[in-house]
């Protein structure tokens, strides 16, 4: 039978997704065959260190890319980027991956990501001035807005038809320049050039049919490679700082219920606590932020900075009522805690002088009810406690088994201990005594 894991981060995001899945591919207990994206679009960083020293940032392809035959497919719950995309391609060929592009399928029904929905994105988020919701300016939520306005919205598919993609992007090139004269977001390109790149991308990249998952399921083991994080979920984040996208698991299992499969459900999480860019981050220390500098996440022009705090126990509850729990948990940056005994917990936060350890996870679609959410937590204060051995107190609060441990970037900077999948027990024996020791202690 094929074992499928779905990869989640239970946080802000930035918390080593990417790092967890190239783990998967090159050194997991299975051979993987393939990484499928099932959710957000080119905004992905999801950092990779290869263990003689590569490195590159994932957006759209999978994080299992270094390894040699594990193929990336682009569900239909991705906004599919193609200009990004040869960005990223050419990157990867400087590193020694020539067939990136190769091993890459595309569902027909993802949407796209045009130069005009990046433009939109940037003019909207310029005009919240000090009010940003803290976008990566790439177009995202510009495209999951647009598809839900308009059922012509450019998809994959579309690029195997040359006029419909024409009539289709010169509809969205309009209502671009109708909803921001004068080129607010910068100048749109003509028609005609987007519709050369988009149909080269068409020619180049093998587009499929939602069968083609369903075969991939069937026959060989998959990883499900999340974006972001829980908190920032459309529905269940602290709006108005959050994605148009569904962060949880509920697209990658929607995914293996088409092809009556099912997976283990991973969360990801660090040490510490990271954010990117505005909105409620209670343990924010900004002592840590000038202490633990991250060499792969710094401040960007439309997120804003990187932010640093501790560890906090009532955002990880949260993130775990939201999703339905979860299997197993890979805890990163465990080098941290060596270095910095300083580190600590919050345990619960104080508001309005009443103690509050859980946070109330309501149902999804009421965003009034997560906008009061975010003023609840812009006023609350952490009550802390020392750390300690952050694995013991995570699976505590979690009541969850912390199987993949994080000492580094690398594949060859963690172990694993494995997890019996025929019931809840978990063994204690660390794959690093099959695979090799736990070396290079960095952080990731």
């Amino acid at each position: 039978m094929s074992r499928h894991v779905i990869v989640v981060d239970l946080g802000f995001g930035d918390a080593g997704k990417g790092t967890v899945v190239d783990w998967f591919c090159s050194r997991g207990p299975e051979p993987v065959d393939a990484v499928v994206r099932f959710n957000g679009g080119a905004q992905a960083a999801h950092n990779v260190v290869a263990p003689d020293g590569r490195h590159h940032t994932f957006a759209q392809f999978g994080s299992g890319t270094f390894t040699p035959g594990v193929a990336t497919h682009l569900s239909r719950f991705m906004l599919v980027d193609p200009l990004a995309l040869a960005a990223e391609s050419d990157h990867l060929r400087t590193l020694g991956i020539h067939d990136a592009l190769a091993r890459l399928t595309v569902d027909r029904a993802a949407l796209l990501t045009t130069p005009y929905h990046r433009a939109a994105n940037q003019a909207r988020e310029a005009a919240r001035g000090p009010a940003r919701h803290g976008s990566c300016g790439m177009g995202i939520g510009e495209t999951a807005s647009y598809a839900l306005a308009h059922d012509d919205a450019p998809r994959a598919g579309d690029c195997l038809s040359p006029a419909r993609l024409r009539h289709r992007l010169a509809v969205l090139r309009d209502w671009y320049l109708d909803t921001f004269p004068q080129d607010a977001g910068g100048p749109a390109p003509s028609v005609e050039e987007c519709l050369e790149v988009f149909l080269a991308f068409g020619e180049r990249v093998r587009i499929v049919g939602g069968e083609h998952l369903q075969g991939l399921l069937r026959t060989g083991n998959v990883v499900f490679e999340g974006a972001q994080g829980v908190l920032l979920d459309e529905w269940h984040g602290f709006h108005p700082y959050t994605t148009w996208s569904t962060t949880t698991f509920a697209n990658a299992e929607t995914l293996l219920a088409e092809a009556d499969a099912t997976g283990t459900r991973l969360g990801v999480l660090r040490t510490y606590a990271t954010r990117h860019g505005p909105g409620p981050f209670v343990t924010e220390d900004p002592a840590l932020t000038t202490d633990l500098p991250d060499r792969h996440n710094g401040p960007g022009r439309w997120q804003g900075a990187f932010r640093v705090g501790h560890l906090d126990a009532v955002t990880l509850r949260y993130a775990l009522d939201v999703v339905g729990g979860v299997d197993e948990l890979a805890l990163t940056h465990l080098d941290m805690p060596r270095k910095r005994a300083d580190l600590l917990l919050c345990r619960a936060y104080e508001i309005g002088g009443r103690r509050l350890e859980r946070l109330p996870a309501g149902p999804a679609g009421d965003l009034e009810r997560q906008a009061a959410l975010t003023r609840r937590l812009l006023a609350a204060r952490p009550i802390y406690e020392p750390l300690g051995d952050a694995v013991a107190r995570v699976e505590e609060i979690s009541g969850t088994p912390v199987t993949l441990r994080s000492y580094g970037p690398a594949a060859t900077d963690k172990s694993y201990s494995a997890k019996s999948y025929d019931d809840t027990s978990y063994g204690d024996t660390s794959y690093d005594q099959v695979r090799g020791s736990v070396s290079s202690p960095r952080s990731m």
